[in-house]
């Protein structure tokens, strides 16, 4: 039984570690994006240098990668893990009065963002990968902020951002502060935390449709 617990125990706390992992690299990425709207240069130069050192390139975005697929097939495990472990059927029946709509939605929410996540890497990461290792075209310094301005001219392609980015704060909204639970954390400054991850997993989503939203009116 102890075995068990501590399984449960371990996975809990992976999903929330590779969460927080996460939440770092999408404030990174909010950050650079942010600046397409301010300054173009000030976005190509910051584009560039991601997309060229080797340190980015050949260890943090593998370990980026390694942590999306882990993180959203830890989520799966536990998904099916705690639906299984729900024998009673009263609780099934009084679900919405035990937990709220985001928490029982976890995996849909996770699914439109997986799914998202797909889109995002045939829009950037797969042309990326196919200008410098495929066509081996010489590198232009000053080619990502058109690159991505002219993701943004399509509105089905707008809505789509829109919609995931909404189900992102969805996500982040139960799960960002939960992460800090699921590693016991519980002292004075909880209700700053708690309050911190809700500013941030509306903030940051909405930042993102902003963006999307301001590229496609200016184009």
């Amino acid at each position: 039984m102890s075995g068990i617990i501590s399984s449960s125990i371990a996975r809990k706390y992976s999903m929330a570690l590779s969460g927080l992992f996460l939440v770092i690299f999408l404030f990174q990425h909010f950050t650079i994006n942010f600046t397409s709207i301010v300054d173009a240069k000030i976005f190509n130069q910051l584009s560039h240098f991601m997309g060229n050192n080797p340190i980015v390139q050949f260890v943090l975005q593998p370990i980026l990668i390694i942590g999306v697929v882990f993180h959203f097939v830890m989520g799966f495990i536990l998904e099916i893990k705690n639906r299984r472990s729900r024998t009673d059927k009263y609780y099934a029946v009084k679900g919405a009065a035990n937990s709220s709509w985001i928490s029982r939605n976890m995996i849909l929410s996770g699914i439109v963002i997986l799914s998202f996540l797909g889109l995002h890497f045939y829009d950037f990461w797969v042309p990326e990968m196919k200008y410098k290792y495929y066509d081996f075209l010489p590198e232009d310094p000053n080619r990502y902020y058109e690159e991505l301005v002219h993701k943004f001219v399509n509105p089905t392609r707008v809505l789509i951002y829109v919609v995931s980015f909404v189900f992102l704060a969805l996500h982040l909204l139960h799960g960002f502060g939960s992460s800090f639970q699921s590693m016991g954390v519980n002292n004075k400054y909880t209700s700053t935390i708690t309050l911190f991850t809700k500013i941030f997993s509306i903030g940051i989503p909405f930042g993102f449709i902003f963006i999307a939203i301001f590229h496609f009116l200016n184009h």
